[in-house]
């Protein structure tokens, strides 16, 4: 069975979960955190501290002997809002390639966000009503809206607790006026996003991370209660109680570490803001988090357990607003994308593309006018930049640049090994991508027209040829189509080094 490993470089803290996949089930076995401030002299000066970095990359060292010791098939090492933001952030990258050999991947805060929906819709059981889930870190705070298991809005604003106690509470305790800038500023930025979660009608909150466990601790310690989640009430007076107190009293409340009690403050605020700016209830700590949808995402792809559903929900539901927002003619797009799947699977044997292939030259047929949004000449050069650089949810950038090179080459240009594009992707995918976009180039030529004439397209496939057949409705003329698949002849020989007719059925 797989060994898999999430790592989560926080602004806080620094998180490892290891889990090994057993049946269509993860089971965990070892987790391990440590609080590194790693994003402290960021939201001061905009640069990550030499000694923040030093400890994190220690930490860092110890989790990766610990993936080593339990056999890790997989990890993922991701980075959130301290990295979003560091100016030096490639040094310190560099410097955890080359301590552990790990590449990170800087992640946004929507994929933060989704990362978070997955590790809770994975596993733990949610009706089909809307759910607000809220996940604040030392640098932001994402603010998730799900129905059914789909996301229907996310947010990340600027409301971390480490960046808010460093930017407004320099005193011990903090003094009245800094306690109306934090409400103040707090209010500004729930003030984008407040009409639309009051609108979703939330049914439930759900909140994860550190900030969330303490406060359910002070709240249960308060209550005498042993439940999880806190009311609206009670969480206004433990943001009271907590703002009073010196940090040495906060220290000594239950489920507040020495390192917790100097952020803890600003965290009860946003919390106690959130509730009565939204209209909610209360919320309900959860310890899942963006570790467990990590996990689930590289068990998704490895072993297609249940999780992948989620992830297939969430980029379908992302490239139908890509194409929704850049005005594509959705109908034209899905016939491509169609065609595209028919020749991928048709033609196996002699493309031998990776199976994950199929799913990305999906979306590239269904992406690749997106750029004409912007303008009509130069089209694929813009098509490759919306792609790559978008919040297509469920996607790595990697595979974003992947999809954005397949849509690219579909016009003069031919994809070239010096080409920007091609330069950034691995060796394999260097050899894979022309093949792709060829049989994307095919899928177009099937429909240049737009008229819907060619109906079906047989493929038949023979040693050292690749024959087309093409269905066509009657007094419907397809010459454009035949004469589009006719320029691809030399260019499908050069990359498959087979011949290719193409004739009326």
């Amino acid at each position: 069975m797989p060994t898999i490993a999430a790592v989560d470089i926080g602004s806080n803290s620094v998180r490892l979960k290891i889990a090994r996949l057993q049946g269509r089930r993860l089971r965990a076995l070892h987790e391990d955190r440590e609080v590194t401030r790693l994003g402290e002299w960021v939201f001061r000066t905009g640069f990550l501290s030499p000694d923040a970095m030093a400890t994190t990359i220690k930490v860092l060292r110890r989790f990766h002997r610990m993936a080593q010791r339990l056999g890790t098939d997989s990890i993922r090492v991701v980075a959130t809002s301290a990295l979003r933001d560091a100016r030096n952030a490639r040094a310190f990258l560099e410097w955890v390639r080359s301590a552990t050999g790990w590449r990170v991947e800087v992640i946004s805060g929507l994929e933060e966000a989704r990362l978070i929906h997955l590790g809770l819709v994975s596993s733990a059981k949610l009706n089909s009503l809307p759910v607000l889930m809220i996940d604040l870190g030392g640098g932001s705070c994402e603010l998730t809206i799900s129905a059914g298991g789909h996301i229907r809005d996310t947010v990340s604003l600027p409301l971390g607790a480490v960046r808010l106690t460093n930017e407004f509470l320099q005193h011990d305790p903090p003094r009245k006026s800094e306690l109306e800038r934090l409400h103040g500023f707090i209010g500004r930025e729930l003030g984008r996003v407040a009409d639309r979660i009051v609108q979703a009608r939330i049914h439930s909150v759900i909140a994860t991370s550190g900030t969330a466990a303490s406060l359910s601790a002070v709240c249960q310690k308060i209550s005498k209660n042993r439940a999880s989640s806190v009311t609206r009430l009670q969480m206004r007076r433990i943001a009271k109680l907590l703002v009073k107190a010196t940090i040495e009293e906060r220290k000594k409340l239950p489920g507040i570490g020495p390192r917790r009690a100097e952020i803890i403050a600003a965290g009860a605020v946003v919390y106690s803001d959130l509730l009565e700016h939204c209209h909610l209830g209360g919320f309900r700590y959860s310890p899942l988090g963006l570790r467990d949808g990590l996990l689930a995402q590289i068990a998704a792809e490895q072993g297609g357990i249940a999780p992948r559903k989620h992830i297939e929900s969430e980029r379908r539901d992302s490239i139908q607003a890509a194409v929704k927002h850049y005005r594509v003619d959705v109908g034209h797009a899905l016939q491509v994308r169609n065609s595209a799947l028919h020749l991928f699977d048709r033609l196996k044997s002699m493309h031998r593309l990776p199976p994950q292939y199929r799913e990305w030259l999906s979306a590239a047929a269904m992406l690749y006018e997106v750029g004409d949004y912007v303008n009509r000449n130069g089209g694929h050069r813009h098509t490759y930049y919306i792609i790559s650089n978008s919040e297509i949810l469920g996607y790595t950038p990697e595979q974003r640049r992947i999809i954005a090179a397949i849509a690219r080459y579909l016009g003069k240009s031919r994809p070239g090994p010096a080409d920007g594009p091609m330069k950034v992707l691995a060796a394999e995918d260097r050899e894979h991508v022309p093949k792709a976009s060829l049989l994307l180039r095919l899928a177009r030529a099937f429909h240049l027209g737009r008229t819907g004439a060619v109906q079906s397209v047989s493929v038949r496939v023979h040693e050292a040829s690749i024959d087309f057949r093409l269905s066509h409705k009657r007094r419907m003329g397809v010459d454009l189509e035949l004469w589009a698949i006719e320029k691809e002849k030399n260019y499908f020989r050069e990359v498959f080094g087979r011949t290719l007719s193409a004739a009326l059925a």
